[in-house]
């Protein structure tokens, strides 16, 4: 009997597990494996952090890391972990990471770190410098372009768009 107990407590924790990575799949753009905590991993392992206050993105070490709604993310400093953790908010991109002319037009295309922008102390990252050069030409119709599409594609699995 105690087997058996053991047995369902397992399953209903890995299925708890995997439904977290599943969820975050679907609002996050994460890499497609996990990290040491068996999350998945925001930002490419970018030290989001380092977008606001370097020249040049940051790479995170997992030995600062934070869960942040199911997703890890990596900082190069433990300062950079700890403004982080104070305010998640102010530093994450948004569109969970996606690419924001992506959203703009209905799809969740890979955001790259070194095609960015900061408007209004707001991240915004895009998947190559062509899409990054026709997002400024209307960056204004973009974004708000793209916080309209977000609310009916935020769930939506990447294959189903």
């Amino acid at each position: 009997m105690k087997t058996s107990l053991k047995l369902c407590v397992l399953v209903l924790g890995a299925a708890i597990i995997g439904s977290s990575a599943a969820f975050a799949a679907d609002e996050y753009n994460v890499t497609n494996s996990l990290t040491a905590t068996g999350n998945p991993l925001g930002m490419h392992g970018v030290d989001p952090v380092s977008m606001f206050e370097s020249q040049t993105p940051q790479t995170g070490d997992a030995v600062h890391t934070t869960a942040h709604d199911g997703v890890d993310y990596y900082f190069a400093t433990e300062d950079a972990q700890q403004n982080f953790d104070a305010d998640p908010a102010a530093y994450l991109p948004q569109f969970g990471g996606f690419c924001a002319f992506g959203v703009y037009k209905g799809k969740k295309l890979d955001g790259d770190v070194r095609y960015a922008d900061i408007v209004d102390g707001k991240l915004y990252l895009f998947v190559n410098a062509a899409i990054f050069d026709q997002y400024l030409e209307n960056r204004e119709d973009v974004l708000s372009g793209a916080y309209e599409t977000w609310t009916d594609i935020q769930s939506t699995p990447v294959e189903d768009l």
